[in-house]
C-alpha cells in the first residue's frame, strides 16, 4: 500500500517528514509530492515541485518570478491533480495525507477531488474548522482540524498529525468485512420535503433488485451524483428532486451549478426527472433572507433554513431550462409531473400552494421538452405513493431495456 503525502516542502518539511516517518513505521509506502513555491525543499521529494508546475503546463521559475500567489497556487493545484491521477492510474496512490495552511489545503485538496469516490483522502488543515464546503466540493474528503498552526512540531502538532498519518494507514490496509452484491445502481435525489416519495421508490427499485444511492439536493449532492454518472458508478438515474435549480436561477445558498442535469444526459444513462421542490429556493436563518425577497412567501423550516416560494414567472423559466436540458438527453429519458403539487409545502392546505405557479411550470415543460422525452403526468402530487411507484417501475422499464437492469437468475 502507498500513501501520497502532499505538501509545501520549502515551508513543511519538518512536519511532511514526521508523517512520512510515522506511515513508514507501519509499514506503508510514502511517496511525498512537494507544492512549494517560494524555496528550495527541506528534503528530496519523490515528485518534485518543478515537476508539479509541469504537469500544469507551467515553470516553477514563472511561478516564482513573474506569478502572484493565487497564480501560483492555482498552477500548484492543478499541477498537483495531474500528478495524483497519474500516481493512481499507475497503482502509486492508494491514499492521499496532506498537510498545511490555506494555501497547500487549496492545492492538496484540489489533487484529492481529482480522484475517485472511495480512494482515502485527508487533509489536516488549519481551515477544517470553518467553511469547508471549497476544499471538499462534491468528493469524500476528510478534513481533520490541525488546532495549532501547521508550524513546526511540538506536543500538540506531533499528536494531530500522528493520529491523521495512522488514520490513513486503517483505510488504505484494510477491507470492510461486509458482503456487498454487485447491483445495477440508481442514483436519486431527495429533499425533506419530497422524502415520503424517495422512500417508496427507493423500496421499490430495491425490491426490484438494484442498489439505490440517496443524493441530499443540497448543491453538493447534486454534483456528487453528476460526478458518479459521468464515472460510471451509477446505472440510471431518479431524479425526483430538481430544486437545485431553483436556487442556481434565483439566487439561493443550494445550487449545483449549471451544468446540473447535464450528466446522464450526455452519457446516455437512463433517467427519470421530476419536479421535486421547485417550487421554494433556499437560504440560510431568517435573518440572511436578501432584503430584495422580503415581501416574498417565506417559510422558516428550521432556524438554519428558509426557504422563498418561486414565483410564476421564475416556474416558467425554470421549466424551460429543464425542458433544454432533457431534450438534450442521449438516453432515455422520462419527464414525470406531479400535477397535486411538487413538495409537501405545496399542496391545498400548506404554505406553497400555487397553482398558477405549478401551471406555469408544467405548461412550459410540456411545450419545450420535445417528442424524445417520454412524458409522464398524474394527477396526485409528489409524495403520493402511486406517483413514486410508477416512476420507480418506469426507470426499471428504461434499464431493463437498455441491459443495464437486473438480470434475472
Amino acid at each position: 500500500m502507498a500513501v501520497v503525502v502532499v505538501g509545501t516542502l520549502d515551508t513543511k518539511a519538518e512536519e511532511m517528514g514526521f508523517a512520512r516517518d510515522v506511515l513508514e513505521a507501519q509499514g506503508v509506502d510514502v511517496h511525498v509530492v512537494d507544492t512549494g513555491v517560494v524555496g528550495d525543499p527541506g528534503f528530496e521529494p519523490d515528485t518534485a515541485a518543478a515537476d508539479v508546475a509541469a504537469a500544469a503546463d507551467t515553470s516553477l521559475d514563472h511561478l516564482r518570478e513573474d506569478a502572484d500567489r493565487g497564480e501560483a497556487m492555482e498552477a500548484m493545484g492543478e499541477g498537483a491533480a495531474a500528478v495524483a491521477e497519474r500516481l493512481h492510474d499507475e497503482g502509486v496512490l492508494d491514499g492521499v495525507l496532506g498537510l498545511g495552511g490555506s494555501g497547500n489545503t487549496s492545492i492538496a485538496t484540489t489533487a484529492m477531488r481529482a480522484l475517485p469516490v472511495g480512494v482515502p483522502k485527508l487533509m489536516v488543515s488549519t481551515m477544517a474548522a470553518g467553511d469547508v464546503e471549497p476544499y471538499v466540493g462534491a468528493k469524500d474528503v476528510t478534513m481533520m482540524y490541525s488546532v495549532a498552526d501547521v508550524e513546526g512540531l511540538n506536543q500538540l502538532s506531533r499528536q494531530v498529525i500522528a493520529n491523521a498519518a495512522l488514520a490513513m494507514v486503517g483505510m488504505v490496509e484494510n477491507e470492510p468485512d461486509v458482503e456487498v452484491e454487485d447491483r445495477p445502481t440508481v442514483g436519486m435525489t431527495m429533499f425533506g420535503v419530497t422524502t415520503p416519495c424517495v422512500q417508496t421508490a427507493r423500496e421499490s427499485l430495491e425490491e426490484r433488485g438494484y442498489e439505490t444511492i440517496v443524493f441530499h439536493a443540497t448543491g453538493t449532492g447534486g454534483r456528487a451524483m453528476e460526478n458518479l454518472v459521468r464515472q460510471g458508478v451509477i446505472d440510471g438515474v431518479l431524479d425526483v428532486t430538481t430544486t437545485e435549480w431553483a436556487d442556481e436561477l434565483v439566487g439561493g445558498v443550494l445550487n449545483a451549478g449549471p451544468d446540473r442535469l447535464d450528466a446522464a444526459a450526455e452519457t446516455g444513462t437512463p433517467q427519470v426527472v421530476s419536479t421535486g421542490a421547485l417550487d421554494m429556493v433556499n437560504f440560510g436563518p431568517r435573518d440572511s433572507v436578501p432584503a430584495e425577497f422580503e415581501d416574498r412567501t417565506l417559510h422558516v423550516h428550521n432556524p438554519q433554513v428558509t426557504l422563498m416560494r418561486t414565483t410564476t414567472e421564475e416556474n416558467e423559466e425554470l421549466g424551460e431550462i429543464l425542458a433544454e436540458k432533457l431534450a438534450a438527453a442521449t438516453g432515455p429519458t422520462a419527464l414525470a409531473l406531479p400535477l397535486g403539487g411538487v413538495s409537501v409545502l405545496d399542496v391545498e392546505g400548506e404554505d406553497f400552494h400555487d397553482p398558477e405557479a405549478d401551471a406555469a411550470l408544467f405548461d412550459a415543460l410540456r411545450e419545450n421538452v420535445g417528442d424524445d422525452v417520454e412524458l409522464v403526468e398524474m394527477e396526485t402530487d409528489v409524495n403520493d405513493e402511486a406517483f413514486a411507484n410508477a416512476i420507480a417501475a418506469k426507470l426499471d422499464e428504461y434499464m431493463r431495456e437498455a441491459g443495464v437492469g437486473p438480470t434475472d437468475d
